[in-house]
């Protein structure tokens, strides 16, 4: 499988974390990808591919592309034998611009590109994309699509600031400092992050610490589970065990299985950081 990505340029860089082309074959048919401090958009080239947003809903196809705002929970991934796409990892704040909804609408609750830009326009850019000459020039008519679409958002410097702060923190921060920090309300910070990220303030701190939790496993090592728990500033290993079930489905000591499963069946894969085998 092939994976070429790269940070746009200004003011793009500030909204999104990178573009990438995505082309081959997945190691799995199925994957599960544990919810990210990111939201994402793939227009895709190839057949169509599968989302399940959780263990209750139904899985839903995607022939062009679909758009995920900042999940809350784990989603499972349905390719096709061979896939081709290119997409964004925006910021958690960074996809707001680009959409003519509310960003909370799209919690948990993937759509369709389409939905997004309308058909005929996502219908050009497809074929554009599919006419390129390699992954770079598809990036660049990506990134150009971009920045034709990027416009004036309310909100948005306050929340990418405090969105920025909860980062750098890896979450450990409480939600109170924020908004008094930013000079609003509990309440008023909240009702900004549920339309331009999907989610409050808490929800993405959470999010971050888990994510930042996660990247601190090493799966080829023994894990000390209690330390590794006080370290991300869980109250004790048992909250700690409940918010991995919560986010993954699984317990911490099945995820080191999975995660080692993909190592020890695809090493040095290019997708061997994230996303975990589903079948």
């Amino acid at each position: 499988m092939e994976y070429v990505s790269r940070v746009p340029r200004p003011p793009l860089d500030g909204l999104i974390d990178d573009l990438y082309h995505l082309a081959g074959a997945s190691p799995y048919a199925r994957l599960m990808l544990p919810p990210m401090p990111a939201a994402l958009l793939i227009v895709n080239l190839g057949a169509p591919f599968r989302i399940r947003g959780g263990t209750d809903i139904e899985a839903a196809e995607y022939a062009d592309g679909c758009v995920v705002s900042v999940p809350t929970r784990a989603f499972e991934f349905g390719y096709p034998p061979r896939t081709r796409s290119v997409g964004v990892h925006f910021k958690p704040w960074g996809l707001a611009p680009f959409l003519p909804m509310p960003a909370a609408e799209l919690c948990d609750r993937p759509v369709a590109v389409e939905q997004v830009w309308g058909r005929a326009a996502v219908t050009e850019l497809r074929d554009r994309l599919a006419a390129a000459d390699g992954p770079q020039e598809m990036l660049t008519l990506l990134e150009r699509e971009l920045l034709r679409r990027l416009g004036e958002t309310d909100g948005l410097r306050l929340v990418g600031r405090t969105s920025s702060v909860i980062a750098a923190r890896s979450g450990a921060v409480p939600i109170g400092e924020l908004s008094a920090a930013a000079g609003v309300s509990s309440t008023h910070l909240a009702q900004r992050f549920k339309g331009l990220v999907g989610v409050t303030p808490k929800r993405l701190a959470r999010t971050y610490r888990f994510a930042a939790t996660v990247f601190a496993i090493d799966p080829t090592a023994p894990v000390d589970w209690g330390e590794l728990a006080a370290d991300a500033g869980y109250f004790d290993q048992a909250h700690f065990g409940h918010e991995f079930r919560a986010f993954t489905g699984l317990t911490p000591t099945r995820y080191v299985e999975v995660r080692r499963r993909f190592l020890r069946e695809h090493p040095g894969h290019v997708l061997d950081s994230w996303p975990l085998p589903a079948d």
